[in-house]
């Protein structure tokens, strides 16, 4: 199943994070955190002015992006778990 986000919404996978901290402790799952970051998979055409104009999405497929941790909807594809944020949710792209 293929999902095209709509107007200024982006889909994102989230990147796993660490399991060992830099001292070499092994951070179980049930103590991590969602991670804040992930990478795009998708974008939707835009966002739209009042008098119609579609203004052109900063973020591309395959960016790797920064979010709020509480932003977005989780859904589920394919078993796997994504989030659909919009645009403006997004705190930057790491470079």
């Amino acid at each position: 199943m293929n999902i095209r986000p709509l107007y200024d919404r982006v889909l994102i996978k989230r990147v796993d994070e660490l399991t060992k901290t830099a001292g070499g402790i092994i951070i179980p799952d049930t103590a991590k955190e969602k991670p804040s970051e992930g990478i795009v998979e998708a974008v939707g055409t835009g966002a739209r002015t009042e008098d119609g104009k579609i203004i052109p999405m900063t973020v591309k497929v395959g960016d790797h992006v920064l979010f709020a941790k509480w932003g977005g909807t989780e859904v589920k594809i394919n078993g796997e778990e994504r989030l659909i944020v919009k645009e403006s949710d997004l705190l930057g792209i790491v470079e």
